[in-house]
């Protein structure tokens, strides 16, 4: 392919997506070039998107003011190098933009893996700019397929979340409530907090009525409630809400039926994330943004380095293995059906059920 094929987003209204084509030039000195084999297309890019600006996800593929590049994960194999380091044909899991190729500046070279150091990322979170060289990963890794694109960066968040409520005792509450219960992020917490939890705590999901049957088919929350129902919940017991939604509406139901009861407020991710996202006035804990490379630096501090990475991997592989058998992975190819499949993931369209995995090569 002598061409990049792009899909580019403009920054303040998601709904517009366009597809770009640019000449494919050679890297320079100390770059390579890595056609995008596969990515995986979740909420969770949603969420990068609604952030980009916050948390500076638009600036890892940086296009121009108006557009972006919507990072995803994935897999490359590099077809043009100038750095030493890395051949032609390396196989690579890592950070990627929608596109059919991408241009590395390896640094830090190691037989795992490398980071990359393009001048415009130096300053971005390091978290993700790490590149994992698939050919010496252990088998367990290797086999993970699709599951490690479409899951392991999701059951991360998990892991991590999950961590921070130990860390903070969770904050005194009694219980979880999770909000977008259906999303792979919020049952990956589920999980987390009935299958391997340091302190048991009643773990409840809320959904729209339309995911209410697969999120109760899941198994793993101790009650689902439907966003209507909200106000039904029991209000005797302290809690922590939180919050993949990103929805004003959801958060101010929650507080008008608990108020100071909701200890602490924890905003990860937005699936709902054009249905406003401003509450009224709030009589329990204001929503905090949870960024999860700030938990992980922690516990590099704590731990050492490469500990919490470690764990984090290693439960999203059991979270996969368990709760991942109710996936039904879809494999889509070209740049028309990865612009659908990002309209559709905007408007709450794609089951929950559905793994995606695009390629615009």
């Amino acid at each position: 392919m002598s061409s990049i094929v792009q899909l580019q987003v403009q920054r303040r209204d998601l709904k517009q997506a366009r597809v770009v084509t640019t000449p494919l030039t050679p890297p320079a000195p100390g770059e390579v070039v890595a056609a995008i084999d596969r990515f995986a297309l979740t909420a969770n890019n949603v969420s990068y998107a609604v952030t980009g600006e916050s948390i500076g996800y638009w600036g890892y593929f940086p296009v121009d003011a108006d557009w972006g590049l919507v990072p995803v994960w994935g897999f490359a194999t590099v077809t043009a190098s100038a750095c030493p380091d890395i051949a032609v044909g390396e196989r690579l899991y890592g950070f990627f933009p929608m596109a059919s190729h991408v241009r590395l500046a390896p640094g830090k070279v190691s037989g795992s893996g490398f980071t990359d150091m393009a001048a415009h990322r130096r300053d971005l979170p390091a978290l993700y700019n790490r590149y994992s060289r698939l050919a010496g990963e252990p088998p367990a890794l290797a086999e993970a397929g699709d599951a490690r694109a479409l899951l392991f960066p999701l059951f991360g968040t998990s892991w991590v979340l999950a961590d921070y409520l130990d860390d903070n005792a969770a904050f005194g509450a009694s219980q979880v409530l999770i909000a977008s219960a259906s999303s792979k992020t919020a049952f990956g917490l589920a999980w987390m907090l009935t299958r391997e939890p340091t302190v048991r705590r009643r773990v409840v999901g809320l959904t729209s009525a339309g995911n209410l049957d697969f999120t109760r088919s899941l198994g793993l929350y101790d009650e689902v409630v439907a966003y209507e129902d909200i106000a039904g919940l029991p209000a005797d017991a302290p809690a922590v809400l939180v919050d993949m939604s990103g929805s004003g509406a959801v958060l101010q139901a929650v507080d008008d039926r608990l108020g100071e009861r909701v200890k602490a407020n924890v905003l990860v991710g937005a699936t709902h994330w054009d249905a406003g996202r401003r509450p009224g006035a709030l009589k329990g804990a204001a929503p905090a943004f949870f960024f999860a490379p700030a938990q992980f630096a922690k516990r590099e501090a704590d731990w050492g380095p490469g500990v919490a990475l470690r764990r984090a991997m290693e439960a999203s592989g059991r979270i996969a293995a368990d709760a991942g058998a109710q996936l039904e992975v879809r494999h889509l190819q070209g740049a028309d059906a990865a612009r659908e499949a990002w309209l559709d993931m905007l408007a709450g369209r794609t089951p929950p059920r559905a793994g995606l995995m695009l390629s615009l090569g």
